[in-house]
């Protein structure tokens, strides 16, 4: 039985509210991510600037399920889906999403050091070897209550790719007639645009470290207890997991937006409708928008790749640990989450060595995007169904509208799923 009459935590400001919600958010906005986001920029120029208004309520609601989970069981998603599913179904998904990230970290690993390189020479290979590397040293001997102050202070680098927006010269009247009233070609390739946003912005990984982080700060803090054991807790922990994930996804989607239309204005419009990598939107842009651009977009690049491993990282050492029953958990000490600690070790490293390999970067992060679709929608299908059950919940059972919007989302998800395998099979 746990005391209620517990003395309250003193208010917090509201950057102190702000935690694992923003810090997910501005993950999504990964070196590949931010690649999407300028080739269908290029690609479709204003055309598909509205999906970054439709993501924001799908994302908040799957997200905030997410937080939810992790705060009243005091387990994360993989913890929770072990007890309710088979074993062979969590540890499937489990070992895709380990796959997913792995590919990812390498691409953002690989996109910090190119933009590095187009910064100051050298090799953008030592570079990307030497991110990985600090990146696993913040994650393994960094105490947690440190350690997220720091990824929370790097999602300032993502105000980058607003400020470029504002060095070109945008016309805001057609901007806004076309979020407001898209015109949507019936083409594959506008599809197949369409499918790449949501899968970059709906993404698997996103689900269990939102929930993961929110254990995480419920056993860094004093006098905190996973909420079905504490319900007096409830209202004002609820209150600040809708906020933060509120900020962080509309801050996701803003960058997001502002990615998009910065290269609609600038790519887009004089011609170059080709873009594979983020290091190529930056060369590409600077002859247009000048050096200053070229410079805020690489540091951008840089900023979000530091902020975006670790989560990548640290989101399949949750989930693999968890469906194994090992110990987890970044505020544990080193020999205290071996096996934790060992899963994002190799996840990073492989990230890593996969640069240094022979493999066509474009061609793993298109298996990446296809892994992460496969695995996406029974992994929202899950979620939904633990939230809405007793057993799992108690009294926390989420609301009808939020179980909506993430049935919702899910719905979403499998469309762009079914949508993403009928062109592969077309």
């Amino acid at each position: 039985m746990h005391n209620s009459d517990r003395t309250p935590p003193k208010d917090k400001t509201l950057l102190q509210k702000l935690g694992p919600g923003l810090i997910t958010g501005a993950a999504d906005d990964d070196p590949s991510g931010i690649a999407t986001y300028n080739q269908v920029g290029a690609a479709f120029g204003y055309g598909m600037l509205w999906t970054c208004v439709l993501t924001i309520p799908l994302m908040i609601s799957i997200q905030i399920v997410s937080a939810q989970i992790g705060r009243v069981t005091g387990n994360g998603i993989a913890a929770n889906i072990r007890g309710h599913f088979p074993p062979w179904l969590l540890r499937g998904l489990v070992g895709l999403l380990f796959m997913a990230n792995t590919i990812n970290i390498a691409a953002d690993v690989g996109a910090m050091g190119a933009a590095v390189e187009m910064l100051g020479g050298g090799s953008w290979q030592h570079y990307a070897i030497g991110f990985g590397v600090v990146s696993l040293v913040l994650q393994v001997f960094v105490p947690f209550p440190r350690y997220a102050p720091f990824l929370k202070t790097l999602t300032l680098a993502l105000f980058a790719y607003v400020g470029i927006a504002f060095v070109v010269e945008v016309p805001w009247g057609e901007v806004a007639y076309q979020v407001i009233v898209p015109s949507v070609p019936l083409t594959l390739a506008y599809a197949a645009g369409v499918v790449a946003v949501l899968g970059t912005t709906i993404s698997p990984y996103l689900f269990f470290w939102q929930a993961s982080q929110e254990v995480e700060e419920q056993r860094a803090e004093p006098g905190e207890e996973p909420l079905k054991e504490a319900p007096e807790q409830a209202p004002r922990n609820f209150a600040r997991i809708k906020l933060d994930t509120y900020v962080g996804m509309v801050f996701s989607n803003l960058i997001a937006f502002f990615i998009m239309l910065t290269a609609a204005v600038t790519l887009n419009s004089h011609g170059v409708t080709n873009i594979q990598t983020s290091a190529q939107a930056a060369e590409a842009l600077r002859p247009i928008a000048g050096d200053f651009a070229f410079w805020l977009f690489a540091a951008g690049m840089i900023g979000a790749g530091m902020l975006a491993v670790p989560t990548l990282a640290g989101s399949a050492a949750y989930a693999v640990a968890e469906a194994f029953k090992w110990k987890i958990g970044l505020g544990r000490e080193l020999l205290r989450a071996k096996g934790f600690y060992m899963v994002l070790a190799v996840c990073t490293l492989l990230g890593v060595a996969i640069n240094l390999a022979p493999v066509d970067p474009i061609q793993a992060l298109f298996l990446s995007a296809v892994i992460n679709g496969v695995i996406a929608v029974p992994i929202m299908a899950m979620i939904m169904l633990l939230s809405g059950r007793a057993d799992v919940m108690g009294k926390f059972v989420v609301k009808r509208r939020l179980r909506v919007f993430g049935w919702l989302a899910t719905g979403v998800m499998a469309v762009a799923v079914l949508v993403m395998f009928a062109g592969l099979a077309g």
